[in-house]
């Protein structure tokens, strides 16, 4: 579809759909081991923060802002927790990323834990972190992006083709990791820093892994989704499928995920600069104990 220029992109997540279903999640038992494994990394990433702050937002899922705030409680200063979730416990503010009500300027330390991935504007999204943090400050994001559940896109396209002749969205869309170098820079984050977590879970069957992305509140909140559920026909074709491309020699079905990290500053004019191009003090050669030639 080409859209004309200065219009709005549509909408592509029920956002009220995502706000019940994590609701509805968080009062489930569950093993939240993405949760757990995010939780850990940005605890360690703070960690390795050489400074301290004097205001944080923590924002997502609760699992893992408790952890952060239990592991480096000490130097995050001020704290206010916030989710989209009113079910998440130990809130300060129940509110939309795509709607942050705070003033400019009002955090030097904002973390996003596992919920921009369903976000509607994340471009804007990120100016509006970008306004609320002081010079210098710094913003730590984790989100679930490309290769996160691709297996199981491929397979339900073939799975849907073979039964219903055509394929449905039925999988959200990912953010990839060049997208999330080029959405960082953008909105004008300086030092951007992109890596990633690839996590491979193995299932004993699909409807394991849809009971676990329940939990998570992560089925699909697509506006354009189907509807109606998958038929017994359509699970049958995509279970054997599945199977047919990924299934471990242990007989379980190994299935990806994939956590992004996005970490940027706040400008500020005391920050470190690239060099220039030809302004280097020395020669690669000469540190390589090699002859240079010109070409």
């Amino acid at each position: 579809m080409i859209m004309d220029a200065g219009k709005t992109p549509p909408a592509l997540f029920d956002r009220r759909l995502i706000r019940v279903r994590r609701a509805r999640g968080a009062k489930q038992p569950r093993d939240a081991f993405l949760y757990q494994r995010a939780a850990l990394d940005a605890v360690e990433r703070v960690k390795d923060v050489n400074r301290s702050f004097s205001a944080s937002l923590l924002l997502g899922n609760a699992e893992i802002s408790d952890l952060i705030t239990e592991e480096n409680g000490d130097k995050l200063g001020h704290v206010v927790k916030a989710d989209h979730s009113n079910l998440s416990h130990g809130l300060d503010l129940i509110c939309d990323e795509e709607a942050l009500p705070f003033a400019d300027k009002s955090f030097d330390f904002i973390f996003s834990g596992l919920t921009l991935h369903g976000v509607n504007k994340i471009p804007q999204v990120l100016m509006d972190v970008k306004r609320l943090l002081r010079p210098d400050g710094l913003f730590i994001c984790a989100l679930f992006g490309g290769e996160t559940l691709r297996r199981l896109r491929y397979a339900l396209y073939e799975a849907e083709d073979l039964s219903l002749g055509h394929a449905s969205p039925r999988i959200s869309p990912m953010i990839e990791l060049q997208q999330a170098a080029n959405l960082l820079q953008k909105a004008g984050f300086a030092m951007p820093v992109i890596d990633r977590d690839l996590v491979q879970v193995s299932y004993t069957s699909l409807s394991s892994l849809y009971n676990d992305l329940g939990r998570m509140g992560e089925r699909n909140a697509l506006i354009d989704r189907m509807k109606i559920g998958a038929t017994k026909c359509l699970f049958k074709n995509l279970e054997e499928i599945y199977a047919r491309d990924h299934k471990n020699e242990d007989g379980k079905l190994d299935v990806n995920f994939d956590i992004l990290w996005l970490t940027g500053w706040a400008p500020h004019p005391g920050q470190q600069k690239p060099l220039k191009p030809g302004s280097a003090k020395s020669r690669l050669s000469d540190a390589l104990g090699v002859k240079e030639h010109k070409v």
